[in-house]
């Protein structure tokens, strides 16, 4: 079956009132997409071609319907709520998330799935030449932190940013638990697999009593680095201290030109 490449198509743009014509257009064109006849599409869903063909024509069925339509294709549905930056201050969500929210320049929540009130938002993470090469190799399953949002949801994507001599994003890798604890706990727990040495761990955390520990898992590298000019270049992005939330755009382009990743 026919993945559509991996990639999620933003297929639906409505402009006036003619919701159900506008999505027939769009199912229409992601059929095509995927190299599907109706009756191709008609035989997996085991309905008659007709029902296809009214699907398209008008658009205007259940989201239910409209998923089956969808997953037969290879797709995944996929419906959010956006809200632009200028309308956080009027959004009630006080003490739902985590402070440093505010630096997005959209909040897009996800209709679909179990975290119904997370924000899909992707994080970058700088990261050393050594401790990046370890994270995709294997051997390097935690990153260690001074401050991390504790309440970012498991499955969060971080693109790794390997620093100089390197300047370039490497590749992503999913985060699998975010755990707070005293620094001590740290490196008991996890010294071990963030592949650090002691008098690192201890200058690293020098002046903080707690400190974060990311468990990171599916880590795949880049099939070609995207260097840190090409980077300023496109996106206007500069390299965090720590991590930074990848802003719209930045996070489209990773998703989509680069999710071609080496074996």
């Amino acid at each position: 079956m026919p993945k559509l490449n991996g990639k999620v198509v933003s297929a639906v743009r409505v402009n006036g009132s003619d919701l159900g014509r506008v999505v027939g257009n769009s199912l229409r064109t992601l059929r095509t997409f995927a190299g599907l006849t109706q009756n191709d599409l008609a035989e997996r869903l085991k309905v008659g071609q007709a029902a296809i063909s009214k699907i398209e024509h008008r658009g205007d069925v259940q989201i239910s319907s409209l998923q089956k339509y969808v997953e037969a294709l290879g797709a995944t549905l996929r419906i959010e709520a956006t809200f632009e930056a200028d309308a956080w201050k009027g959004l009630r969500t006080q003490g739902a998330f985590d402070v440093d929210l505010h630096d997005e320049d959209q909040l897009v929540f996800p209709i679909f799935g179990d975290e119904v009130f997370r924000p899909t938002r992707d994080v970058v993470l700088s990261v050393r030449p050594v401790y990046s090469d370890r994270i995709f190799d294997g051997t390097k399953t935690i990153e260690l932190r001074r401050r991390f949002p504790i309440s970012a949801p498991r499955g969060t994507i971080a693109y790794i940013y390997s620093t100089s001599p390197v300047r370039a994003m490497v590749g992503s890798a999913e985060i699998d638990n975010v755990v707070k604890a005293p620094i001590g706990e740290i490196w008991k727990k996890f010294g071990k697999m963030a592949q650090i040495k002691r008098a690192d761990f201890d200058g690293y955390f020098e002046g903080v009593q707690e400190g974060f520990a990311l468990k990171i898992a599916n880590a795949r590298p880049f099939s070609r680095p995207l260097n840190l000019s090409e980077l300023r270049d496109r996106f206007g992005f500069e390299p965090p201290q720590s991590y930074l939330y990848a802003t719209p755009v930045l996070r489209t382009a990773l998703q989509n030109e680069y999710s071609n990743v080496s074996d």
